[in-house]
């Protein structure tokens, strides 16, 4: 199975008494994530499950993931991929959905740096997981510490 981690895009700054939760994107976060998401689609990229966190921003970012990659199921949404989650919550609900082909993640940093290297079995690795930015990891096997491959990692700069 292919896991797709997908960062949300630039979201607006923080408002005094608004939750960091309500958040929106803005145009040029939007307009990033097309650009990358319409890359991911001519690479083949079609997940069969869609989860996100349920903040604003990510769950706008697992919209646009939908449309562009052509995805017509629900999209789930799931507090394991809140900013302060924790990787092995987020490999556990992974791992429920293990029958899918392939889950796209649509989340936050700090989680989604701790979960790449989690995913790879490298708790040491360190990635600069920017806004908009998408990993794949290729997992082979759904034990209770998961072991996977990085197969790639697109940044929004390189998407154009």
């Amino acid at each position: 199975m292919d896991i797709y981690l997908l960062r949300h895009g630039i979201a607006e700054d923080g408002r005094a008494g608004e939750p960091d939760s309500e958040r929106s994107l803005t145009s040029e976060g939007k307009k990033k994530l097309r650009n990358i998401l319409r890359v991911a689609a001519e690479s083949g990229v079609r997940p069969s499950l869609i989860l996100s966190s349920p903040y604003k921003r990510a769950l706008q970012t697992a919209d646009i993931a939908a449309e562009m990659l052509k995805y017509d199921g629900n999209l789930l949404r799931t507090r394991s991929l809140e900013p302060s989650a924790k990787p092995d919550a987020a490999w556990d609900e992974i791992r429920v959905h293990k029958d899918e082909s392939g889950i796209l993640l649509a989340g936050h940093e700090p989680l989604f740096s701790a979960l790449t290297a989690y995913l790879l079995g490298c708790p040491a690795f360190q990635i600069d997981f920017k806004k908009g930015g998408l990993v794949c990891v290729e997992m082979d096997g759904f034990a209770r510490a998961p072991h996977g491959v990085l197969k790639w990692y697109l940044t929004p700069k390189l998407a154009g």
